[in-house]
C-alpha cells in the first residue's frame, strides 16, 4: 500500500478501533454488573446511586446458593443435557448432511427442502404434542425427555451440508478407488475435513440447549430434575427477594457458557467463515 494512502487511513483506523473498543466495553458491562452485584449484599445492589465498584466483597451469596439449593445437581443436569444433546446432534446431523450432499437418491432435493422448512416452525407451537409424546414414553422428569426432542435438528443438517458441499468430490472418488466403503469414507475422510463446521455447530447447539428454558421447565417438574437455568429462575419467585443472592445464581448459570465460548472460539470463528466459501 502506498505511503500516502496509508497515512490517510491512519485517522480512520484510529476512530474505527476506538468505536469497536467502546462498543465492546458497552456489551461487556451487563456481565461486569452481574458479577460485581453477586459479590455485594442485597442492600448494596439496589442502592442509589449505585456503587460501580463493590465497597466490600463477600462470597456468602455463592455459598448460600450451593447450600440452600441443589445447585450442583442443577449444574450436572444442564451439562449432561446440553453435552449429550450436542454430541447426538453432531452425529445425526453429520450423517444426514453427508447423505444430502454426496449421495444420490430419489427425491433428495425435495426431502431436503421439506426438512429445512421445519426451521420456520416455532418450537412453542409443537410444545403440547411434543410433551404428550414424551409423557407417553414415560420420560417426564427424566433427562432423556429433555435430550431426545433436540437431537434431529434441521439447523445442524443445514450448517454441515454447506461444509460437505465445499469438499471436492474427487476425495470421495479417490477413497472409493482405494477400496474404502461409504462409512469409512465418511468417518475417516470427510469428517476430519469439516471439523471447523463441527466446532461451530457444537457451540451454537450447546448454547441453544443450555438456554432452552421453556422445554426444560415443562419436562423437569421435580426440584432435583431442574436444569441450572430453570433452577436459577425459581430463585426469583420470593416475595422479599435477595437480589445479590439471585445475581450469584445467574452468574453460576453464565460461567459455563463463557468457558465454552472461550475454549471453542477459534473453531466457531473459523467454522462460520469457512462454510460460507466454496473453492
Amino acid at each position: 500500500m502506498p505511503k500516502s494512502i496509508s497515512k490517510k487511513r491512519e485517522p480512520y483506523d484510529l476512530v474505527s478501533n476506538a468505536l469497536v473498543a467502546f462498543f465492546a466495553v458497552l456489551n461487556l458491562f451487563p456481565l461486569y454488573w452481574l458479577i460485581t452485584s453477586s459479590l455485594k449484599n442485597s442492600a448494596d445492589v439496589v442502592k442509589m446511586p449505585p456503587d460501580w465498584f463493590p465497597a466490600s466483597i463477600t462470597f456468602d451469596n455463592y455459598i448460600d446458593v450451593f447450600r440452600n439449593q441443589p445447585a450442583l445437581r442443577w449444574t450436572f443436569n444442564s451439562l449432561f443435557v446440553s453435552g449429550v444433546s450436542t454430541v447426538l446432534v453432531i452425529i445425526v446431523g453429520a450423517m444426514a448432511a453427508y447423505a444430502f450432499s454426496k449421495l444420490t437418491f430419489k427425491g433428495r432435493n425435495v426431502i431436503f427442502v421439506i426438512f429445512i422448512s421445519s426451521l420456520m416452525i416455532p418450537k412453542e407451537i409443537m410444545i403440547v404434542p411434543l410433551f404428550r409424546i414424551i409423557q407417553d414414553f414415560g420420560m417426564v422428569n427424566e433427562l432423556g425427555g429433555m435430550i431426545w426432542p433436540n437431537v434431529a435438528t434441521a439447523f445442524g443438517v443445514f450448517l454441515l451440508k454447506g461444509f460437505f458441499d465445499a469438499t471436492p468430490d474427487a476425495l470421495r472418488e479417490a477413497s472409493r478407488i482405494d477400496g474404502a466403503g461409504e462409512w469409512r469414507t465418511f468417518a475417516q475422510i470427510m469428517l476430519p475435513i469439516i471439523k471447523p463446521g463441527i466446532g461451530a455447530l457444537f457451540i451454537l447447539n450447546f448454547v441453544q440447549v443450555w438456554n432452552d428454558y421453556l422445554w426444560q421447565m415443562v419436562v423437569g417438574q421435580e426440584k432435583n430434575m431442574k436444569t441450572l437455568m430453570v433452577g436459577t429462575a425459581t430463585l426469583m419467585q420470593d416475595l422479599n427477594p435477595n437480589y445479590a443472592y439471585k445475581m450469584a445464581g445467574a452468574t453460576v448459570a453464565a460461567i459455563p457458557m463463557l468457558l465454552i465460548f472461550l475454549l471453542f472460539q477459534r473453531y466457531f470463528t473459523h467454522g462460520m467463515t469457512a462454510g460460507a466459501v466454496k473453492e
